[in-house]
């Protein structure tokens, strides 16, 4: 950002500040002695720096925003506020950015996109509650600029340390997370929250990492670390969360003909099973009911498998008929009793919730019908880059392309949101980092032209592919 702005007006805007603290210092010095008055200089200056390293740290900070303010732990209420006004910052940062440079295409996925927005709020304009609604609206309308300009920013030119980044934070969040659960601290707080992060984006990014050519230590400590997520997965309990683990990891084995590898996977898993039944039998059996139970019936035997789902799927289809085509409100439902009297403006759930019991009946009760169309057409889009990544994939057999670690996401998001509502709740920072990797994989997709191919640390790819690495 800096190199397409003189220095000049950033030394006129640096003396402008420092002389008028200056001059508040002097008219109201009682004013800094107030920890509130502190915190939030402290936060704009926190600001304008991200902003001055816009494309290097404002799609961390972010995902980093919306992660604590959704952990259970003191720092989330902090958060909870100004996780937005880095979205606004960020959002309205990157419009002005992609309005300057004008050097990225917006082509039928942003319109989708935009025609979501525009759908969300005429919804809102016949809600019972049009102030949550508008507000709910507002802030999906933020997120979608946002991924469609700064996320997309942060990428361009720098794939390899853009990727490299998020590979690198996910180990470091997995391995935080295990630390706290094993002192007994549940960040996540919810247990499906949990369970979704985990499934969603830890072990296919992880998984992803480990397959990567990299130093033997690097590969193990990945692979242990994914083993970890797996792990915290099943603690959780969340069937959702195991299941869209499960399905992208094996999608992404398969893919890559990592054959050899899955085979030692499923081997490992059953010698340790038979390790345990041979030296404590009844123990596994003890283990085996107990997950029976917790896991698979959620306490009640004599139910179906999707018995804990059938209630919310029925409410959620039953508001669709009373209000099939604009919905009751992006957010809202028609029996709630007063979802204004405990949501401020632009708030939003912080756990992932089964109100619904899936993001899709969610959006279509909440926007109708007519609304929801835009929304599954992105998500079809979506499909359509993840079977391109695929075939990619599957021609080279090379991880090495940017668009594999978010199109196994794409495959987990949309598996999970199936049973949990979450996947159009702009203030979860799972939704944050689904939407924003989806506009980034729209980028980033393999195509039937020619393309710039990833590679990884700028190695030489493989001959034969066609295509040509990044130069420096």
């Amino acid at each position: 950002m800096t190199e397409r702005i003189p220095k000049s007006i950033f030394a006129a805007a640096l003396v402008l500040g420092v002389v008028l603290l200056a001059f508040v210092a002097y008219s109201r010095p009682d004013g800094f002695t107030s920890q509130t008055n502190l915190g939030g200089v402290l936060l704009l200056e926190f600001l304008a720096i991200a902003v001055w390293m816009y494309r290097r740290v404002f799609f961390p900070l972010i995902i980093v925003a919306f992660l604590l303010a959704g952990v259970d732990l003191p720092v989330g209420v902090v958060w909870t506020s100004v996780r937005w006004l880095f979205l606004g910052v960020g959002a309205l940062v990157g419009g002005v950015l992609m309005l300057k440079e004008r050097s990225h295409h917006f082509g039928l996925f942003h319109i989708l996109a935009l025609f979501a927005s525009l759908a969300t709020l005429v919804s809102a304009a016949v809600s019972q509650y049009p102030s949550v609604a508008l507000s709910k609206a507002l802030s999906f309308g933020l997120l979608f600029l946002y991924a469609g300009t700064g996320a997309r920013l942060a990428v361009t030119g720098r794939e390899n340390r853009f990727f490299s980044g998020v590979l690198t934070g996910c180990e470091v969040f997995v391995g935080a997370i295990a630390v706290l659960y094993a002192l007994g601290i549940g960040a996540m707080g919810n247990p499906n929250s949990l369970g979704a992060v985990m499934g969603v984006v830890g072990a296919p990014i992880l998984l992803w990492g480990a397959l990567l050519e990299e130093a033997p230590m690097v590969h193990r400590r990945r692979l242990v670390l994914y083993g970890i997520c797996m792990y915290l997965a099943f603690h959780s309990h969340a069937r959702a969360g195991l299941a869209a683990a499960l399905i992208s990891s094996g999608l992404l084995g398969v893919a890559l003909r990592k054959y050899k590898m899955l085979a030692k996977g499923a081997s490992l898993v059953l010698v340790l099973v038979a390790a345990g039944a041979i030296i404590q039998p009844e123990a596994l059996s003890n283990t085996y009911s107990d997950v029976t139970s917790s896991l698979i019936y959620k306490g009640a035997h004599d139910t179906s498998l999707l018995a804990s789902r059938e209630s919310p799927w029925r409410a959620a289809v039953d508001s669709i008929r009373n209000h099939v085509w604009f919905g009751t409100g992006l957010g809202t439902a028609e029996n709630s009793n007063d979802p204004s009297g405990h949501q401020a403006m632009f708030s939003s759930t912080t756990e992932v919730s089964t109100e619904k019991g899936s993001s899709y009946l969610s959006i279509v009760a909440g926007v109708g019908v007519v609304g929801a169309v835009p929304f599954f057409l992105l998500l079809a889009m979506l499909l359509g880059k993840v079977f391109r990544t695929v075939m990619w994939m599957l021609k080279t057999g090379s991880p090495c392309h940017p668009a594999v670690p978010f199109a196994m996401v794409m495959v987990a998001g949309m598996i999970h949101a199936g049973f949990e509502d979450w996947l159009f709740a702009p203030g979860y920072y799972l939704c944050v980092f689904f939407w924003a990797s989806a506009f980034v994989l729209v980028d980033v997709a393999p195509t039937s032209g020619p393309r710039t191919a990833f590679a990884w640390r700028l190695r030489a790819p493989q001959q034969g592919l066609g295509e040509t690495a990044p130069s420096r």
